[in-house]
């Protein structure tokens, strides 16, 4: 009964590895991105001020919505349709996309709003 058990819990965290590969590996397809960049932007940007981002050490703001499943949603920002384009423009220039809302202008640069995309896209 425990080696059941054993396989059991070695097939499931063998699933799991292998669904978080598969998810990273569409990421980079649909936004040519670098994940591990990203992540790092994340934190250098301080978007874990505001935003709980699964992942990303000290990401528990409370401010902006938690990013836990982002790339599972039907619209960004409530309004655009979730697109790798439409992710990298609202991380760039959220006020341009909703004046007054609460997402500041950080300076995003190109690079790094597309290996933020590619961040994003793995939480799943």
């Amino acid at each position: 009964m425990r080696t059941a058990w054993v396989v059991c819990v070695l097939l499931v965290g063998g699933c799991k590895q292998a669904a978080e590969q598969d998810a990273k590996q569409t990421a980079v397809a649909i936004t040519g991105g670098d994940v591990e960049r990203g992540k790092a932007a994340l934190q250098h940007y301080g978007c874990g001020g505001c935003h709980v981002i699964p992942g990303v050490p000290g990401s528990t703001g409370q401010v902006g919505p938690s990013l836990e499943g982002i790339a599972l949603r039907t619209y960004l920002a409530g309004r655009l349709p979730n697109a790798p384009e439409n992710m990298m423009r609202w991380v760039q220039h959220p006020q341009a996309v909703e004046p007054g809302n609460a997402m500041p202008e950080l300076g995003v640069k190109d690079a790094d709003a597309r290996d933020i995309a590619a961040y994003l896209y793995t939480l799943r």
